[in-house]
């Protein structure tokens, strides 16, 4: 609620405050034409998907959401765990009464019964969980827009052969094709970031990864990581039997290994 800020003989209405909370991870997005080109990036998306279900991840301050709020025949809604932003949104944004889901994205069941999109200025100090989350959502989630640090949007989209190409792109790019779409400066938030971000889009593969299973493909990735500097051979060799381990694919490193090569993998494996 707004509160009255008594001045001589006038009253001054005083817009709601809020506060910033490192904890939560908070950098809230201040540059319209940033917010503008996420929102034309997920307007492109809506038109060729044909979705119409939208969440928000985080909206903070609303610097994204004033926008998702106009978008029309949206069936919108936004996940924020902070009390304090959810009074806030509440108050600034009328419209988004009854739209608010108060917990933790990592917490809460899907929002839709149909397909939805997701979109996002995620909190840095959970964005890789987020995206395991939209891994654990994919059959819903065509698409999803996201603000990242750009060392974690540079992993996600990230091929083989880079050196930053490890289990969080490979475990993503199974399932999603990944568009690194534009760098963000720090000065674009409040406060600044004391890191670069950028904005990836990630698309559904219509084609389906043919695996063993979704455990072994996860369980392969992450020991061919846990030990990158070493040969596949000795980094996985538990997963394999002796005779397995002598084909020449085990001489490589993960790092040189393309996702389909993984995919092959599993159905050698014990």
């Amino acid at each position: 609620m707004p509160f009255l800020v008594p001045c001589h003989s006038f009253i001054i209405f005083a817009p709601m405050q809020y506060t910033l909370k490192k904890s939560l991870g908070q950098h809230f997005l201040k540059d319209e034409s940033i917010c503008q080109r996420i929102v034309n990036a997920l307007e492109e998306s809506i038109a060729n998907t044909g979705i119409h279900q939208l969440v928000e991840v985080g909206p903070g301050a609303g610097a994204l959401t004033k926008y998702l709020l106009q978008l029309q025949d949206i069936n919108f809604k936004a996940v924020e765990l902070d009390a304090e932003k959810v009074a806030y949104l509440e108050h600034t944004y009328p419209s988004i009464k009854n739209r608010i889901i108060h917990q933790s994205i990592l917490d809460i069941a899907e929002p839709f019964d149909q397909r939805f999109l997701v979109i996002g200025n995620f909190p840095y100090n959970i964005s890789s969980q987020i995206l395991f989350k939209i891994l654990d959502w994919k059959e819903q989630v065509p698409v999803c827009i996201g603000m990242f640090q750009k060392e974690v949007a540079q992993r996600v989209a990230a091929g083989p052969g880079s050196k930053v190409y490890g289990i969080v792109g490979i475990l993503v790019q199974a399932y999603y094709k990944v568009e690194y779409l534009f760098d963000v400066h720090p000065e674009s938030f409040n406060p600044p970031p004391k890191v670069m971000s950028g904005v990836i889009r990630l698309e559904r593969r219509q084609d389906k990864l043919e695996v063993k299973s979704e455990r072994s493909f996860f369980v392969l990735v992450k020991t061919a990581f846990n030990q990158r500097r070493k040969t596949l051979r000795n980094a996985v060799r538990g997963l394999f039997e002796e005779t397995v381990l002598k084909d020449d694919i085990f001489n490589k490193r993960a790092e040189q290994l393309s996702i389909d090569d993984f995919a092959m993998l599993t159905f050698k494996m014990r």
